[in-house]
């Protein structure tokens, strides 16, 4: 067996994630003797003993499929388990996202343990890379034995944690397969003020003061992401919600393709910082006017100040993904509205 190692202890989920996450975007060149992996990254297949998953599932299954609201309430992952040993556990291991959780003596941890290659102090978390298969993403949760229950809850925070961290670092990677777009981020800081971080498959134009950034491939009837930056000069001093939407209004009405209504479904509001910057953020879900085409989706909308530029930006991202689980998607409009900065 060859593999490929991330070890993790609790304070160092994130980092080995992060370094997951590139790994699983890019070519594999090592283990080709190992099949293809099958399935898809959000499917966790969770091995522990029938015993110890019949004691712990109620806490650790609602920690692995935690939801979050896009549209809807959609879940990041969803756990599947596997009962060791059994001919349909020999067929789910070659799937992409494993868990597998036991002590050191449990013989279905002998393969994930031989690619972590030392010894290692339950309670432990590690993560390794073609195990059973090329491109397979293994967490091994190894607890002490006599004390497995109590071990694994113990660390199911930090696991849920690594789990969402890793499923964002995996995010923008495959969004920066596209590399990003520098020549256009300087243009923007010495030419217009600001600068926004796109990956380069998106289109820039500029009408008035606004500018439009899109990304509506591979079809804009099954996929558009799309930002608008503008500012307002000089800066009003009392600025809330409805400020804030009825200036997203104005551009939607004037600038955009098609009309945009406000859906009563609201993720959350208020003020907050962004690179030192006060911002104001307002997250919630669009839609088409009725009687138009039943079309909707989630929209995040930002007023950053500039205080040395006498500025007060607005950065809009929206996102038409009709039929898609829609996370992924808010994760990598959020990371380029956070590149937002003042020039």
């Amino acid at each position: 067996m060859c593999s490929r190692i991330h070890v993790a202890d609790r304070d160092r989920g994130r980092r080995a994630y992060f370094l997951a996450a590139l790994a699983a975007v890019l070519p594999v060149t090592a283990c080709e003797q190992l099949p293809l992996t099958l399935g898809d990254f959000n499917s966790i297949i969770a091995t522990a003993s029938p015993a110890l998953w019949e004691e712990v599932q109620g806490d650790l299954v609602p920690a692995l499929e935690r939801t979050v609201f896009t549209v809807r309430d959609e879940k990041i992952f969803t756990v599947t388990p596997g009962t060791p040993g059994t001919e349909t556990w020999y067929k789910l291991r070659r799937l992409k996202q494993q868990l597998v959780i036991g002590t050191e003596a449990d013989p279905w941890m002998a393969a994930p343990l031989a690619g972590i290659g030392g010894p290692v102090a339950p309670p432990h978390i590690a993560h390794v890379e073609d195990v059973w298969a090329r491109g397979q993403v293994v967490t091994v949760v190894v607890l002490e034995e006599g004390n497995e229950a109590a071990g694994l809850r113990e660390l199911t925070p930090a696991l849920a944690d690594t789990y969402v961290d890793w499923f964002r670092s995996r995010s923008v990677a495959r969004m920066f397969i596209t590399a990003p777009d520098t020549v256009l981020a300087r243009e923007l800081a010495e030419n217009h003020g600001f600068s926004l971080v796109v990956p380069e498959v998106y289109r820039y134009e500029v009408t008035d003061s606004v500018h439009m950034f899109r990304n509506d491939n591979p079809d804009p009837s099954e996929l558009i992401r799309q930002f608008a930056v503008t500012w307002q000069s000089p800066v009003q001093a009392d600025f809330g919600t409805e400020d804030l939407l009825a200036w997203r209004a104005g551009l939607v009405d004037r600038y955009y393709n098609y009309p945009q209504v406000l859906n009563a479904e609201l993720v959350v509001e208020g003020p907050g910082t962004l690179n030192g910057l006060r911002t104001y953020a307002y997250q919630a879900v669009w839609e088409n006017p009725p009687g138009a085409y039943p079309a909707a989706g989630p929209f995040i909308v930002r007023a950053i100040e500039c205080p040395q530029q006498g500025r007060r930006y607005l950065v809009d991202a929206w996102l038409y993904a009709p039929g898609r689980d829609k996370y992924e998607y808010m994760v990598q409009l959020d990371e380029i509205a956070n590149s937002f900065r003042c020039a």
